[in-house]
């Protein structure tokens, strides 16, 4: 017996859909076909065209484009959820893209890779796009976009969660106008200690202190922590703490410096404070220690789990700390 051969490749699949569709059918047939007829004709065939996109599937509302490249996919939706967002009338599309593994037969395709797109294109916002992690990867840094990050979702009939990532016409706009919500918790985030050793190969010490300081406040459950890639997107930047509180919708912000010293007598290494370590809030700025000092064998550790034991963090963004001499 022969075995035929499958044309298996890994391809990028666009899904679009019209939203409401049976909605507006139901209210006014002959307007909204129209209305799908030229949305198609004026925006969505000359992109694919122009993008190189194939369609292989058509359905009364939408269609299903295959494209050898991400970027090309994605560049596609972009551009016609772009133009959708300035062409007369009520006519919304959502858009799903995925990049995975897929069979070519007679002229279709076939697939995991197409049924994730077609979900995804069901979790877009009207005149949005949603597209999985594994599409978010390859076009990341190549397209000139902002994506918000939807989780990780499940999907109808797909057998394991899929990352989802979201983008809308108003995406940066409206991410711009609306602050920040804070959480019901004491939020906060330990920003990267500057060096003050004049060393910069001593870099590694000062950011080890601000992520052990992020670490163990995470550990405490009342606490809502910002992460330390979200924090370190700031080091090296003169922004003032009200800004980062802000961006980063926390009401207090941890900053504070280390420095290397070095005695003549030994050759062993401390670490000692070389201006305080201030949390600045809405109303004021808190000193929670001036000087610490530790040796370099596991001390760090121990200054830590003092410090948990010796300030009290009330359930609020109102928080208070009880300073102790060390």
């Amino acid at each position: 017996m022969v075995e035929t051969q499958t044309d298996r490749r890994l391809a990028s699949i666009l899904a679009v859909d019209v939203v409401g569709y049976s909605r507006m059918i139901s209210a006014d047939e002959a307007g909204t076909l129209a209305a799908v007829r030229s949305a198609r004709r004026e925006i969505l065939d000359p992109s694919l065209d122009t993008h190189g996109g194939r369609v292989f599937k058509t359905t009364g509302d939408g269609l299903l484009a295959e494209f050898s490249s991400a970027v090309d996919a994605l560049r596609c939706a972009i551009d016609v959820q772009t133009r959708m967002a300035s062409h007369a009338g009520d006519l919304n599309y959502h858009i799903g893209v995925n990049v995975g593994d897929v069979v070519f037969e007679d002229g279709d395709v076939f697939g995991d890779g197409v049924n994730i797109a077609a979900r995804l294109e069901t979790v877009a916002d009207p005149g949005g796009i949603a597209i999985s992690g594994a599409t978010h990867e390859y076009t990341a840094g190549r397209i000139d976009a902002e994506f918000t990050d939807g989780g990780i979702r499940e999907l109808k009939n797909i057998d394991r969660a899929v990352q989802v990532w979201l983008w809308s016409p108003n995406t940066t706009r409206e991410a711009e106008n609306i602050p920040p919500t804070l959480p019901d918790l004491p939020s906060i985030v330990v920003l990267p200690f500057d060096n003050m050793s004049g060393d910069p190969g001593q870099e590694y010490i000062a950011d080890g202190v601000a992520e052990a300081l992020t670490a163990a406040l995470s550990r405490i459950r009342a606490f809502f922590v910002i992460a330390r890639n979200s924090a370190f997107a700031y080091k090296g930047r003169a922004t003032n703490v009200q800004e980062i509180g802000r961006d980063l919708g926390v009401a207090y912000v941890l900053e504070g410096s280390v420095q290397q010293a070095v005695s003549d007598c030994a050759s062993r290494s401390s670490w000692s404070r070389h201006r305080p370590v201030r949390i600045s809030g809405p109303r004021n700025t808190t000193v929670l220690w001036k000087i610490f000092s530790t040796s370099r064998t596991g001390a760090p550790n121990r200054w830590l789990a003092q410090c948990n034991r010796r300030f009290y963090w009330p359930r609020s963004n109102a928080f208070a700390a009880s300073r102790h001499r060390t």
